[in-house]
Formats: structure tokens, sequence, C-alpha cells
């Protein structure tokens, strides 16, 4: 088995969209593809997919290439997502109403258990299934259900102590909504941050130099 530690930042990052892209070929029937059909469907070089996956063992097989099922477990396995994480939500506003009303979870293998909230009008709420709890509650609710995933949907003043509230509550990992980067070091848990402008800027810069009637008829 391959050491997965020294796995760059950027194979990791690609691990997610191969992970889709399997089920998707899963859900239409595919029972096998070779990385050179991979690469195809990926905008990827069959090379650069072999690459990435011998970082984590030997899945393929020579004239056969991949069985797609059996990669999906592997995958899944590589990225934490075969068992059931169980997650709490900070910060019960717009954001964080809607990933609770219409986020699947469940295709991460993630599963909320509660989530947290200052305001009178929220507390006491159910969103499928999903109690909002008073915040002075957290301690005592992790205490209690040890769990492990805190998605974090608070304002970006109030987010680096409320990640440190979590961490001495027990949170072994951050999935961070404020639109701020958590200092992971000082954390001392694995943060994933997310900046929706981040994607919608990268567009911006592809668009510049687009022809406006390229796209159209």
């Amino acid at each position: 088995m391959a050491n997965e530690k020294n796995v760059s930042k950027a194979v990791i990052s690609r691990l997610p969209r191969y992970y889709r892209t399997l089920r998707e070929l899963a859900d239409q029937g595919t029972g096998r593809i070779s990385s050179k059909e991979l690469a195809e469907q990926m905008d990827l070089t069959a090379s650069q997919i072999r690459q990435d996956l011998s970082c984590f063992g030997g899945f393929g097989q020579q004239g056969y290439g991949y069985s797609v099922d059996k990669l999906i477990v592997e995958l899944e396995r590589i990225l934490g997502v075969a068992g059931s994480q169980r997650a709490i939500l900070l910060g019960v506003g717009n954001l964080g109403r809607a990933l609770l009303r219409n986020f699947d979870f469940s295709y991460c293998g993630v599963r909320p258990i509660a989530a947290f909230d200052t305001a009178p009008s929220v507390i006491g709420s159910d969103f499928r299934g999903i109690q909002v709890h008073a915040l002075h509650e957290l301690e005592e609710f992790c205490e209690r259900e040890r769990p492990d995933i805190a998605v974090l949907c608070v304002p970006a003043d109030k987010a680096q102590s409320a990640a440190e509230r979590l961490v001495r509550d027990g949170i072994r990992g951050i999935w961070n909504f404020s639109n701020v980067s958590l200092k992971e070091d000082v954390l001392g848990v694995p943060v994933q941050d997310v900046h929706f402008s981040d994607s919608l800027m990268t567009l911006c810069y592809r668009m510049k130099d687009t022809d406006p009637f390229e796209f159209g008829e």
C-alpha cells in the first residue's frame, strides 16, 4: 500500500472529481472503463489518471482497465466517506438553512445530527429531521453524541472563536462557510474553507478574453 501521507494536495483535490465521475458512470450502467476513456470524461490525460491512482495502490488491470464499482469502493475508503461521519451545523441563517434543506450530505458519507443557533426564532425548528438547538447546549450535546464534523456558517468575525470552541468540544474537522480562512495550525484539526467568491472570480477570469458571440447561435 502506498504511503498516502505523502500524496500531493493537487492529487487529493482531484479525488472527489474521480469519485463523482465514477458514480455517474455507475448510474449509467458502466461496469468497467480504461484510463483513456476516463481521461476523456474528465478532460485529463490517461497518464495523469494512472499516476494519481498509483499513489494509493494498483487498481487497474492491463487490458481490462478499471472496475467502476471496485474503484468507487476504493475511493470511498481513500476519501474517508465509506463510513458515516456525524456532523453538526453552527449558524442556521440563510446559508445554513439552505444546506440543511438541500445538500445531500449522505453522498459524502456524512450524516447531520443537529444544528445550533442563538436566535430564538429558529431554535426548536426542524429541517429534514435535523433539530436546531440553542448554542449554549453545544458542549453538553458534543460530550453526549461525539460528532465528528462541524459545518460552520457563522459570521466571519465569530468564525475563529467558534472553531476553537468546537475543537475543545471534540470536533475533528471543520467545513467552513464563514467567508474567512481559519487558522488550521492553531486549531490542530483539518479545515476546508469554502469561498464562493473564489469560484465566481475564476469564472470571471476565464470569461475575460472570450468572444461574446462564441457560444451564440
